[in-house]
């Protein structure tokens, strides 16, 4: 009796069902400052009476890691991940339970996570035009920094600067020099000026950084002959 009891006991444990069918999207792709939820589709045999659902990283995670999945209804559940996850291979654990509350079975299934990164924050500081006083047709100066907030402000190489200017009276505004940035995020550039007006540095931003606006300058222009 004893040796039927035990086989009959295998021949239920093999019966019971339990597959993690599906997890969607997968790879869970994260925005920066926003939430996406993935979905577990389970399937499960006719004596299950309760799954719990949980994930993890897949390698090296800590007990702080695990994440308890939410229950939704039909053996699906829910977990929504955000920028602050980790990226990378993550584990499904499902584990099926009888009426008794016996663990009955088990299954695991591998997904990805991928975090795409917020721009970082860029300022042009130290922007000056010079000189402010200039006779008409000669050269202004200009000069300045390109800063990237990462971890505190640093100076970023390797970037385009343009600068911009506008004429005393006028709204619009063109490009009239540029230049890319060097060694702790400096530029320096230079154009004729032929009327007073105000200038500005701007840069347009790319994959990785934020766009970014100096401050103003106004450069007065006068001409050769001094009215007395």
């Amino acid at each position: 009796m004893l040796v039927t009891a035990a086989g009959t006991a295998s021949a239920t444990e093999v019966d019971t069902q339990l597959e993690i069918r599906g997890i969607s999207p997968n790879p869970v792709v994260v925005k920066a400052g926003s939430e996406t939820t993935a979905y577990f589709d389970i399937g499960a045999g006719a004596d299950v009476r309760k799954v719990k659902l949980w994930v993890a990283p897949a390698e090296g995670y800590h007990t702080q890691s695990v994440r308890n999945a939410r229950e939704l209804e039909s053996w699906r559940f829910s977990v929504g991940f955000t920028e602050s996850d980790f990226a990378g291979k993550w584990k499904a654990i499902a584990v099926a339970f009888d009426d008794k509350g016996k663990e009955v079975a088990k299954d695991t299934s591998l997904f990805s996570v991928e975090i795409q990164k917020g721009k970082a924050a860029t300022r042009i500081t130290r922007f000056t035009a010079d000189p402010d006083r200039v006779r008409k047709g000669k050269l202004v100066s200009f000069s300045g920094r390109l800063l990237v907030g990462e971890r505190g402000w640093k100076g970023v190489r390797r970037e385009q600067v343009s600068i911009f200017y506008r004429p005393s009276n006028s709204r619009g505004w063109k490009e009239v020099a540029s230049a890319e940035t060097g060694r702790g995020g400096a530029f320096t550039a230079e154009t004729r000026a032929f009327k007073s007006g105000t200038y500005k540095a701007v840069y347009d931003g790319s994959d990785e950084f934020e766009a970014a606006t100096s401050r103003t300058e106004y450069v007065r222009v006068h001409s050769y002959k001094w009215r007395r």
